[in-house]
């Protein structure tokens, strides 16, 4: 056997021990009590806290190796980590920790004429395979949702933050080894090997939901390749519609924060579409994003407002950027805002700024997108801000969890049925 053949056959068996020692976590994690999920998360946080130098060392490391390889202004932002994003890890376990139970949670119940008593039940959904991208606070976000729900998780970050991850890992791993909890319950591949995702994909036998977080290249492969449930966070072509009705104030305010809080988040407005009634605001917002520092690519009647703005291509309005830039469209009310998005859009997250509630409603419910929103920056699209104490991905599909996936969402249930000695005629 050459030396890659055996590296091969070592990596299939080192994915699948990692696979039985989850499935063993999980049925540990299954009938593990609240309050020693929550000493495990309140650990992590402290020990997240504790090596705080020791994580900014290995992201220095990460970032290093980032900007040698010359990785775009954006996806060094989502990578770079610093004392306020440490923190906000540390915060965001606790806050996890601090939510009621999921699992066991009677979700409805009543009784038949024959008298069975059926509840439905929340339960664990039991080793759940994530990959995702760049973000090392992924580390800490799906490991302490997965604990939180009483699943087994096995992580794969990116290359990228592959010395970041590995250490926000060490402390979720002392959280555990504190509150008596398997060590097996939250792993990292310990390789950056793209061929442990194809050994990922295909542990059917120990894993039971797979999910991606990142760009169309990883959610297509691991689409294409998984023999395992999928649950997808897909790319977040996001627009912000401002209507004929809108305050102008508040659409400047909300369009440039938007746009450019934070422009590698999956929640940035990339599109811009602007009510051609509305037209007369359009010049101040463009002024306030090109002062900012955006790119503008806008239609024909966007550039005559402002000479600075680039033309836009059929390929903008399709286009996730992750950077500073922005498309700008002008269209003709509502209906067309609404026809533009559910063409051109990814379901991820839109939002209308309007003082007309009878237009808001409208765009709210024709919109078939994830996440819709009124008068508000599409920046909160997030899990922190929906009050889930964190997320690991906003999910764009039409089958549940849909938006945001949090603790809850990893769940699924049984239903328990009590009887009497009842036999069916």
């Amino acid at each position: 056997m050459n030396a890659e053949a055996a590296a091969k056959t070592d990596l299939h068996a080192e994915m699948r021990a990692m696979g039985a020692a989850a499935r063993a976590a999980a049925g540990d994690l299954a009938l593990a009590s609240a309050d020693s999920k929550a000493a495990a998360l309140r650990g992590a946080a402290a020990a997240i806290r504790d090596q705080r130098e020791a994580i900014l060392a290995a992201n220095t490391r990460d970032m290093a190796a980032a900007e040698q390889r010359k990785l775009t202004a954006a996806l060094l932002d989502r990578l770079k980590l610093d004392d306020k994003r440490i923190e906000a890890m540390a915060r965001g376990l606790e806050a996890i920790a601090s939510f009621p139970d999921p699992v066991g949670a009677v979700l409805a119940e009543w009784t038949q004429p024959n008298g069975l008593k059926i509840e439905r039940v929340r339960v664990p959904l039991g080793v759940i395979g994530i990959i995702y991208e760049s973000r090392p606070n992924v580390t800490a976000d799906a490991g302490g949702l997965s604990l939180k729900a009483g699943n087994a998780a096995i992580l794969r970050g990116g290359s990228e933050s592959f010395h970041s991850s590995r250490a926000i890992h060490g402390c979720l791993v002392e959280g555990l080894k504190g509150a008596r909890l398997p060590e097996a319950a939250i792993q990292l591949v310990p390789t950056t090997d793209r061929a442990a995702v194809g050994e990922l994909l295909r542990l059917s036998e120990y894993v039971d939901i797979i999910v991606p977080r990142g760009g169309r290249s990883l959610i297509e492969r691991v689409q294409a390749e998984s023999r395992i449930p999928v649950i997808a966070h897909l790319e977040g072509n996001c627009h912000t519609y401002v209507d004929g009705a809108a305050d102008a104030a508040m659409a400047r305010k909300i369009v440039l924060n938007a746009k450019m809080r934070r422009t590698g988040i999956c929640g940035a407005t990339e599109t811009l579409l602007v009510d051609r009634r509305a037209i007369g605001q359009l010049p101040a917002i463009l002024g306030d994003l090109i002062d900012a520092g955006c790119e503008v690519r806008g239609d024909a009647e966007t550039r005559q407002l402002d000479p600075r703005v680039k033309p836009a291509t059929a390929a903008d309005w399709d286009t996730e950027y992750l950077d500073a830039i922005i498309a700008v469209k002008v269209v003709d009310g509502v209906d067309d805002a609404i026809a533009h998005i559910n063409r051109h859009g990814s379901h991820h997250t839109e939002a209308i700024v309007t003082g007309d509630a009878v237009a808001a409603a409208r765009f709210l419910a024709r919109v078939d997108s994830a996440i819709v929103m009124h008068n508000a920056s599409t920046q909160f699209a997030d899990g922190a801000e929906f009050g889930m104490g964190a997320e690991i991905g906003i999910s764009t599909g039409k089958l549940p969890p849909r938006g945001p996936v949090g603790a809850e969402q990893l769940t699924s249930y049984k239903y328990v049925v009590r009887g009497t000695g009842q036999l069916r005629p």
